[in-house]
Formats: C-alpha cells, sequence, structure tokens
C-alpha cells in the first residue's frame, strides 16, 4: 500500500489569519453568545449548555472536547487534515482563558444574536481564508462523510442539530430560536468572507447573430466568450449559445451590448458564486497546498 504526501504548509500571512479570526471568534463567544445562552452550534454550544447546567469552565469543556477530537482526526482523517485543524481548535479555548472576565456588551437576545452571529461568521470565515480550520464537531462531520459517505449537508444540519436539541433540554423555546438566527447569520457571513463582496453573474445568449455579439462583448467588455453548440427546440436547427462570466455591475453594460448587436436576442443569467482564472480575483487562499493523505 502507498501512501503519498506533500508537506502541509501555511505561510506567514495565514497564521496571522488564524489567530486573528480565531481571536474574533472567541470575543464573540465572550461577550455575546454565552452570556445570553446563544448555541451556535459545535463545542462552543456544548460549552454553553454545560456552563448553564453545571457552572463548569467553557474554556476548559471545549479543550476536553477538542483534544481528543483531535487526536481521532489525526487518526481517521490523516495527518494532512489534523495539521490543519489543531492551530485553530486550540486557540480558541485559549484566548478564552484570558478574556473570561470580560462583560458582556449587551443582554438582548436578538441582539445578541445578530451581531454574535456577524462577529462569529467574520472569525470562522477569516480562519477558512487562511487555509484553517476550527476543528470541533467539525471533525465528526468530516468523519461521518469519510465514513458513511453522506451528503456535508446533511450531516451538518445532523450535528448541530443534535446540539440544538440537547440545548432545548436545558434553555426555553425562544432562547433556541434565538440560536437558529445567529446559526443562519454565522453561516452567511461565513459565505460572504469567502467569497468577498463583489458578485459574478453567469450569462448564457442565444442569438441567431453570435458574432456580432461576441465580438461586441470581447472588444466592448474585454471579456472572455465560449460558444456551446445546441440546437434550437423550436425550428430544430443547429446554433450557437454563448457564456460570459462577467461583474454584477457589468450587467446592464453587457445587456446595452446584447442588444446594439441582436434586440431579439434570448438572454439568462444566474448567479456565479465563485470564479477563479483571469480577470477575476484569484486569491491564494482558494488554493491550498496541502494533500490529503490518500491509500
Amino acid at each position: 500500500m502507498l501512501r503519498v504526501a506533500k508537506k502541509y504548509t501555511l505561510s506567514a500571512v495565514d497564521y496571522v489569519y488564524i489567530f486573528f479570526g480565531t481571536l474574533l471568534t472567541a470575543i464573540s463567544f465572550q461577550v455575546f453568545l454565552l452570556p445570553n445562552n446563544i448555541v451556535s452550534g459545535g463545542i462552543t454550544g456544548l460549552s454553553i449548555v454545560t456552563y448553564a447546567s453545571f457552572g463548569w469552565d467553557p474554556a476548559l469543556v471545549q479543550y476536553a472536547l477538542s483534544v481528543p477530537l483531535l487526536i481521532i482526526c489525526f487518526i481517521l482523517l490523516g495527518k494532512a487534515a489534523g495539521y490543519k485543524t489543531i492551530l485553530g481548535s486550540l486557540l480558541l479555548p485559549f484566548y478564552l482563558l484570558f478574556i473570561g472576565h470580560w462583560e458582556p456588551l449587551t443582554m438582548d437576545p436578538l441582539l445578541a444574536a445578530l451581531f454574535g452571529g456577524a462577529l462569529t461568521g467574520l472569525g470562522i470565515g477569516i480562519v477558512f481564508r487562511a487555509k484553517g480550520s476550527t476543528g470541533g464537531t467539525s471533525i465528526i462531520i468530516q468523519i461521518i462523510y469519510k465514513y458513511l459517505n453522506l451528503q456535508l449537508g446533511f450531516t451538518t444540519l445532523m450535528v448541530d442539530g443534535a446540539i440544538i436539541m440537547i440545548a432545548l433540554l436545558v434553555f426555553d423555546v425562544e432562547t433556541v430560536m434565538y440560536s437558529i438566527i445567529a446559526l443562519f447569520i454565522i453561516s452567511r457571513t461565513i459565505d460572504l468572507v469567502q467569497l468577498g463582496f463583489h458578485r459574478n453573474k453567469n450569462v448564457f445568449i442565444i442569438s441567431d447573430n453570435p458574432q456580432d455579439i461576441r465580438q461586441e462583448i470581447l472588444h466592448t467588455m474585454q471579456r472572455g466568450v465560449t460558444n456551446l453548440g445546441i440546437r434550437g427546440g423550436y425550428g430544430n436547427t443547429d446554433k450557437d449559445m454563448l457564456m460570459v462570466v462577467i461583474q454584477e455591475r457589468e450587467f446592464t453594460l453587457l445587456k446595452e451590448t446584447v442588444i446594439k448587436a441582436d434586440s431579439d436576442a434570448f438572454v439568462v443569467a444566474m448567479p456565479a458564486s465563485e470564479v477563479l482564472g483571469r480577470g477575476f480575483s484569484l486569491n491564494k487562499y482558494f488554493l491550498p497546498n496541502e494533500t490529503e493523505w490518500t491509500d
């Protein structure tokens, strides 16, 4: 059996991102989530439940759960996944040891869910951009995905849902509802940090004059165009459909360009959540250099 692996490396900027992102997550936990019992899923959520039930120190609880999960991660998921997880998962409770005395910024659960969710999502998103991970229950999710071949979305829902059910045994329904709001905001903020503020569109254009439209897009907008061969359903004739990816702010100019070349053209636009390549933001954080260990 042959195993091949490349050295997992983090740049100096990656380390700064992980340290800073984890710090933001810890601050959000201490001043927003913990004092308002906002169970945002994961080990941090479990530590809130145990703190409310038994008074156990959240930092110690997180260490007690994170270390065994890290060992399991190295055994079942390989060294690459372990190195990727170890720093972020141990930094969070480390920070909490030093800021555990900070007072809450608000005792309004709705404000805590909104601002705590946004700050937590920002912190986790920054860690993700640095090719890092906050570990915790994400390790369980990866193991279930790998060995049971369940979809990641369903697995995440199952694990976080179990934590929410545990929270229901300790807190009232209204508190758990605020927790669900925080979870939604966390996920959306992570997406925003990962994908950035620049939105893109994937546009398909069907026209009887594709050459004219292609030239207008190439010269006026300086965007690349892809030709896709299709067969029209109405006339059963072969045609070329053009595909072009643009930034959202360019869509109005594209419509004007298409109408100028062919006022009868058929245009379909849809969101393009992530675009890598010439003319778009090619961020190194989307291109991790770690290689998973494989059999």
